[in-house]
């Protein structure tokens, strides 16, 4: 009881210093901050392009002060370009090479661009296009948004003479008076500038969460994770610790999969409220919480793989599959691990990167096998406990069966409306719902985990559950049923016999109705 003790009050001193630090890291925030360092301008079309960033913003409230406002600034933006391109423009050369800074929301991309006689669609001004569109040439063609004349938004940079930079505008501001997803792209039409690269950051604002559009719902989300796992933390150690005598290893783990849910939901909150109050990523935390969430992940396979096969119910060890669970659980989680890593780390913008879509490809493998390993395998289990008549745990496990069964119908059918959801919204225009993809499969895990805590939660009767080595006794509710086939006025004394542990009684009652039956 002593190590039950200590267990329980570290438990309790956990969720008391989360909550305190959960409390501690609600203030005032600055802004979601995107940073340059010599980034280099890439050829696309007849253009050269950086993007600048990409998030969802809300419109500023109608009466706001400075600080309720969203809006878009530039900070130190610096433009370098090599010296053999700079020596080629005179000394006072006025215009020695052109820079726009183009903004413009998701649903004006089409104001951005066009195309000569039905042709290739330019980005850049062309002779024909100035014909047609008069437009300038050597700039960004750019039309008026159909409600705002003034959008997108196009700012002009210059070099002079042979200078090898240029600055913008000290803390040039946009605001932003209209909820969208909102592009930045920095651009030159000048084919002399290829190779050019810029310094700096912007600072995107929102004006009530400084997180980008998509991840500001998750911030709040995390803080109900955060208190969920809390609940069920605290009522799980309740039994854990009155029951302590009687806790099996599959309770152990189980207790290890609800402390890593609690970490990961707490410090998923830290992650979005350390960059909610300094417009930077971090980096560490970040880290800790996808390699916390990778652990938990897999510990949870790995915990649902074992009790399928019967671990510890019907059989004592995995044997020669130990190794084989073994692997698979380090290769989830180095997968898994990789994947969020280039999804999480370090990113500030509401678009996914490509890099997702080939990591992805590993850990869907990986889960379909894992299942079919799982079903396959719990349909063995299924067989061996209706064998032996054990009806504690057969019943147990057709009500875990079930519940994965529920689990992976619903998992296949959100999975199917997030690829809908994705591949019909291609420039992120619906970013204000798609926080739910995320949490959908943070709040299924919680649901799967929650039946898991119910159906093994420990009990004076946990030992019901577990292997025994002298072979599985056969139910009461069957033994009246077995008692019931027996004839009249022997029902008592089998039963008596039976409880007393002597069979002699019953041998010799046996042998009597043998020799009748000969007689007759």
């Amino acid at each position: 009881m002593g190590f039950a003790s200590s267990a329980s009050n570290q438990c309790v001193i956990l969720i008391s210093h989360l909550l305190l630090i959960l409390l501690s890291t609600v203030g005032s925030a600055q802004a979601s901050i995107h940073i340059y360092n010599r980034d280099q301008f890439r050829e696309v079309g007849n253009a050269y392009l950086l993007s600048g960033g990409s998030e969802g913003i809300a419109a500023s409230p109608v009466t706001t002060d400075h600080h309720g406002r969203s809006y878009i600034r530039f900070e130190n933006i610096t433009f370098l370009r090599s010296k053999d391109i700079a020596d080629h423009h005179p000394t006072m050369a006025y215009n020695s090479g052109l820079i726009q800074a183009i903004i413009f929301e998701a649903a004006d991309r089409d104001n951005i661009g066009g195309s000569a006689y039905g042709g290739q669609r330019s980005i850049c001004c062309t002779p024909d296009l100035a014909k047609l569109e008069g437009c300038k040439e050597g700039q960004v063609i750019r039309k008026p948004s159909a409600t705002d004349n003034n959008w997108p938004v196009v700012l002009n940079v210059y070099f002079r003479g042979n200078m090898l930079s240029t600055h913008m505008k000290k803390n040039k501001e946009v605001n932003i008076k209209k909820t969208g997803m909102y592009n930045l792209f920095f651009i030159t039409c000048d084919q002399k500038l290829k190779g050019m690269s810029v310094t700096g950051r912007t600072v995107w604002k929102n004006p009530d969460g400084y997180l980008p559009g998509r991840m500001s719902p998750l911030m709040k989300f995390y803080i109900f994770m955060s208190i969920a796992y809390a609940i069920l933390c605290a009522i799980w150690f309740f039994q854990y610790v009155r029951y302590w005598n009687d806790v099996l290893l599959l309770q152990h783990c189980i207790t290890s999969v609800i402390a890593l849910g609690l970490l990961e939901m707490t410090f998923w909150y830290f992650d979005y409220a350390y960059f909610n109050n300094t417009g930077t990523r971090p980096v560490g935390i970040t880290t800790w919480v996808v390699t916390i969430g990778a652990a938990r992940r897999t510990l949870s396979r790995i915990l649902i793989l074992s009790v399928a096969m019967g671990y510890g119910v019907v059989r004592p060890t995995l044997g020669g599959l130990t190794t084989k669970v073994l692997l698979i659980g380090l290769t989830y989680f180095l997968a898994s691990e990789m994947l969020n890593i280039a999804e999480y780390v370090g990113t500030i913008n509401d678009i996914a990167g490509r890099a997702r879509v080939f990591l992805v490809l590993p850990v869907a493998f990986l889960d379909a096998f894992l299942i079919l390993w799982i079903f396959t395998s719990l349909s063995k289990t299924l067989e061996q406990l209706q064998a032996k008549r054990s009806s504690v745990k057969l019943d147990i496990y057709r009500k875990f069966s079930n519940t994965l069964a529920v689990t992976v119908i619903f998992s296949v059918l959100w999975i199917g409306y997030e690829v809908y959801f994705k591949a019909s919204d291609p420039f992120n225009e619906r970013w204000q719902s798609a926080w739910i993809i995320t949490a959908f499969w943070d709040i299924l895990a919680l649901a799967l985990l929650c039946v898991i805590c119910y159906l093994w939660a420990p009990s004076q009767s946990s030992q019901r559950y577990a292997y025994s080595d002298k072979g599985e006794e056969i139910d009461e509710e069957e033994t009246e049923s077995l008692c019931r086939e027996t004839p009249k006025g022997s029902i008592s004394l089998v039963k008596q016999n039976r409880n007393n542990g002597d069979t002699s009684d019953i041998e010799e009652d046996e042998e009597e109705e043998i020799e009748e039956g000969k007689r007759e």
